[in-house]
């Protein structure tokens, strides 16, 4: 097959959850089909040496130049648009006029297209060129959850709602257009039918891992002399950011230092915002900022907690931990979709005392630390590989066209 690969940005460096997926997916769609690869790229994030990563397994690559505009007004911009404005914000002439000259009927069999914000550009093409969009999160499902969850001010509430109306009309559209939605796991697919359309079009392709590069032997960094508990991931987020709000304001912590005093707590995670960076002032609190090699951090601690009440999106520091061979303590929603088993390859718990006494359950038992590192291990090895999820995908697009 000659498949478009359509890509909001370039996934490189591997720096972030979202990255991990989308690059990984396009390398193995490239190994089992012919893939051109289309991507906005900020000005001043091309470079020689980003485009020959992709130039490696594609076919044709095509970096976009891309500026983000401001945000629309309220009134009259806003308000009049039907598109989210989430979507509005990344529709540009040039990039529409460098898309069109791609797509003319017969070049392409399928268009593979990395979140809902570039379906307005490959709608006019659907009659003659099918499209599929990969999704790391539903966004209404994520919007809904994040207003529920976080606490927001009456003007923040107001345009909250005017965003999900829009969204839903949006996902509907979405539902009926695309030849198939791709998500991360069945709560994904599950929302979908439930609340978008009930003859969705979906697959779930759950999240992998990169083996080799998270193999223990790749990192033989010991583990920390002391208790160490680490949080991985994007620092303005925010499901991470709201999942270190309940873990600190919530009670956790504290339950935590009764247990255990000298318990260390890693944040580890690229552009903490200020409410994050605050907390590495408190006493056995880190806040690292961005690393280049985020493994050692994984092997110094003895878990890793995930402490998600927003659900959605990759769930990477999940499987990476388990790959590694760090153990992991997570709220259901935050392993939601990865089938994984309390008390096996994983530690679960809904609030706050359970979480805390799971943590502390995990740190003071180093038989069952010993068990969850050697199942979480196993588990990695026979359901997350990136090569055998991609070569899944890419069979079932050859059953599409």
């Amino acid at each position: 097959m000659k498949l478009l690969v359509l890509y909001p940005y370039a996934p490189w460096p591997l720096d972030r959850g979202t990255y991990q997926r989308t690059f990984h997916l396009l390398k193995a769609l490239a190994q089992h089909h012919q893939v051109d690869f289309m991507a906005l790229v900020e000005i001043g994030e091309d470079s020689p040496e980003k485009r020959a990563v992709f130039e490696a397994f594609c076919h044709d690559v095509e970096f976009v130049p891309f500026e983000h505009p401001p945000w629309e007004k309220m009134f009259p911009q806003r308000i009049l648009n039907p598109l989210p404005s989430s979507v509005q914000h990344w529709q540009q002439p040039e990039v529409a006029e460098a898309i069109n000259r791609r797509l003319s009927p017969g070049r392409y069999d399928m268009v593979h297209v990395c979140d809902l914000v570039l379906m307005p550009y490959v709608l006019p093409h659907r009659h003659h060129t099918p499209f599929v969009v990969d999704r790391s999160r539903v966004d209404l499902q994520f919007q809904l959850m994040e207003y529920q969850t976080r606490r927001h001010a009456l003007r923040d509430k107001a345009l909250r709602w005017e965003g999900l109306s829009k969204m839903w009309f949006y996902e509907k559209r979405l539902a009926r257009e695309a030849r198939l939605e791709v998500v991360c796991g069945p709560d994904d697919e599950t929302f979908i039918h439930r609340h978008v359309s009930s003859d969705a079009p979906v697959m779930v392709v759950a999240n992998g891992v990169d083996l080799d590069y998270f193999h223990p032997a790749a990192a033989p960094d010991p583990r920390a002399p002391i208790p160490t508990v680490i949080f991985c991931g994007a620092m303005d987020y925010t499901p991470n950011v709201d999942a270190l709000d309940w873990f600190f304001h919530g009670g956790i912590h504290g339950q935590l230092l009764a247990r255990i005093p000298e318990v260390e707590i890693l944040i580890v995670g690229k552009n903490p915002i200020d409410e994050v960076k605050a907390y590495g002032s408190r006493t056995g609190v880190t806040v690292t900022g961005g690393v280049p090699d985020v493994r050692p951090y994984y092997r110094r601690a003895w878990v890793q907690m995930v402490p998600l009440r927003i659900g959605g999106g990759t769930r990477l520091k999940i499987v990476e931990s388990l790959a590694i061979g760090t153990p992991v303590i997570s709220t259901t929603i935050g392993a939601q979709g990865l089938e994984l088993q309390h008390g096996h390859d994983i530690l679960l718990a809904d609030d706050e005392s359970s979480f805390a006494a799971e943590i502390a359950r995990a740190l003071t038992d180093e038989t069952l630390r010993t068990s969850l590192e050697r199942e979480g291990i196993s588990t990695a090895n026979q359901r997350f590989g990136w090569p055998a999820i991609g070569a899944r995908l890419a069979r079932h697009y050859e059953s599409l066209a």
